[in-house]
Order: structure tokens, then C-alpha cells, then sequence
């Protein structure tokens, strides 16, 4: 079985060697680990450098500026393995990740998308992420994940013929590309997940968002997966994908997408919540959106860690 490792870096210096090493000292040892460095201004492509110079299986390449989604399409042409495991440049993976994943994919072998639980690296600590507990094909993608994260790019593996039937990552898309090609991968194949948590997502890396608001130059967009047929939980997932996006459009300033994505998927019942602090964030001086939505993650993240 043979898997790739697949990381797109953009000024991540303080985070990729940590990254790299994580995927080095897996217990199931992977292919190749193909870097792209996405038009970086620090650092980061140096260590990957100093990394790959003592250990061949680390691979450099280097592009300009594209996005993240470019980068990871850009990555899987230049990688030989049967399977793709996706990386984040300031995320981590426990050792028995790939393992986890290479077991998965011997007993499931049929599936479209393999996952595992992870943790939530904060400023605050460590915590679990809210995942399910069962281990084998998820019953209902769209449906089991209303309210529970079952897929995320740095605890996920994706077999290369899926990539040859629904496409790459959407190009120039900035924000919600993982969920866009989740919704492609989950209409045609089924979902593996794994509770065991092999995986560390940082929520305080370095250079996470842009500050300033720019417009996506993408032919992609989640009004373009909306099916009216579709099952209920499908289309209310692509409710919940637009709408959260949507949230961050308006805060930075992209009154415009904001308001297109409230009358596109105003429909949803399940996310009536998300739709409402768009709508109500949409309505106020942009100025005042950052700071506002910055205040009330804030004290969410606190409640969730209470169990609140």
C-alpha cells in the first residue's frame, strides 16, 4: 500500500519543521512527502530545504502564489502514491496516524475518504474535538456531520482514483475548499472514520487568515453544489458550509458574497442560528464585524470547552 504525504506551506516557518518530523517518525512509513511552498516570503521554505537535504523522502516544490487549494492540486500531480494524505504546514500527526489510515483502508477498502478523530491545539491547551465514537463507514455524511466533525484536511486520506473521478481541491477558492470537495467525495463514495485522535489541529499557528478582505477569483462556489432534489441533510451541509464561510466574508468586509449566500441558502432549517448572526453581522459597520464575531468566538470557545 502506498501513501503520499501531501503539505501546502505558505509562511509557516515557526510551524512546518514540527510538521515534517511528525510525518518522519510515523510508524507506517509513507511514500514521498511532497511539499509546495506556495509563494512563501519567510522562512519556511529554508527548513523544508534543511529537512529534505537529511531525508529523501521530503520533496520541495515551489510555485507562486495560488492558494491553498492550487497548492494541494498542485502537490497530488507530483505524487506517486495510491492513497493521498492531506497535512497542513501547522498541524501534527501521533505517530500511528498513517497506521490508523493503512488499516482503515485494508478493511474499507471500497470508500471514497478515510478519517480520524483529532485534538485542538489552543492558546488555552489541549482538548478533544467533538467526533464520533464509531469506527468503520459512517452511516450519513451529511447527516452525522450536523454537529460533529467527521472529516478535516490534516486527519484525512483520499485514494487517487477518487481525485481522477470528482476533480482536484477548487482552485482560488480561500476558504472552505475542504468542505467543497467533501461534498463532491461524499455524493459518490462512502466516509471511513476513526475514533482514535492521531491527529493535532492548531488553532494558534502563525499567518491562519488574511486580515484584509480580497475577493475570491474562483470558478467554484457552493451555490454551484446546490441540488434542489437532494436529501434534506445534503442540502442543509452545503447550507452549513456557504453560511459559515459567509460569516468570516462579512467580517472582513465582503458585504456582497455575505448577502448572496443569505439569500441563497436561507432555506436552512438546521443552521436557522448561523444564518441568523450572518444576517445580523451583515447589517452592522464593517468596522465594528472583527472585533464582534472575535468576541463572541471567544466566549463560545470557552463555553464548548465546559461542556456548555
Amino acid at each position: 500500500m502506498n501513501i503520499s504525504v501531501i503539505i501546502p506551506l505558505y509562511n509557516k516557518e515557526r510551524e512546518i519543521g514540527d510538521t515534517l518530523r511528525s510525518v518522519l517518525a510515523q510508524t507506517f512509513r509513507p511514500t514521498e512527502i511532497v511539499v509546495v511552498d506556495d509563494g512563501s516570503t519567510d522562512r519556511s521554505a529554508d527548513i523544508v530545504r534543511e529537512i529534505a537535504a537529511a531525508n529523501p523522502l521530503v520533496r520541495l516544490v515551489a510555485q507562486p502564489n495560488a492558494g491553498e487549494c492550487a497548492a494541494r492540486n498542485r502537490a497530488i500531480t507530483e505524487t506517486t502514491g495510491e492513497y493521498i494524505a492531506l497535512l497542513d504546514a501547522d498541524d501534527e500527526w501521533r505517530p500511528g496516524f498513517l497506521q490508523e489510515i493503512a488499516a482503515l483502508i485494508a478493511e474499507f477498502p471500497d470508500c471514497g475518504l478515510y478519517c480520524t478523530a483529532f485534538d485542538i491545539v489552543s492558546h488555552e491547551g489541549e482538548f478533544p474535538a467533538d467526533c464520533p465514537a464509531e469506527r468503520g463507514v459512517v452511516a450519513n455524511f451529511f447527516h452525522d456531520s450536523a454537529h460533529r466533525y467527521i472529516a478535516i484536511p490534516s486527519a484525512s486520506c483520499i485514494p487517487r482514483r477518487v481525485f481522477d473521478d470528482v476533480g482536484g481541491f477548487p482552485d482560488g477558492m480561500k476558504m472552505g475548499g475542504d468542505l467543497y470537495m467533501w461534498i463532491k467525495i461524499a455524493r459518490r463514495y462512502r466516509i471511513c472514520f476513526s475514533p482514535a485522535r492521531l491527529c493535532r489541529y492548531s488553532r494558534v499557528a502563525s499567518n491562519r487568515s488574511a486580515a484584509v478582505y480580497t475577493p475570491e477569483r474562483t470558478a467554484y462556489s457552493f451555490e454551484q453544489l446546490y441540488d434542489p432534489t437532494a436529501p434534506d441533510e445534503e442540502r442543509e451541509f452545503i447550507a452549513r458550509a456557504a453560511l459559515g464561510k459567509a460569516l468570516v466574508l462579512s467580517a472582513k468586509g465582503g458585504t456582497e458574497d455575505a448577502a448572496r449566500a443569505i439569500r441563497t441558502f436561507g432555506y436552512t432549517r438546521t443552521y436557522r442560528r448561523t444564518l441568523r448572526k450572518v444576517q445580523i453581522l451583515n447589517a452592522l459597520p464593517a468596522s465594528w464585524r472583527t472585533p464582534l464575531l472575535n468576541g463572541y468566538n471567544a466566549a463560545a470557545w470557552r463555553l464548548a470547552k465546559k461542556g456548555l
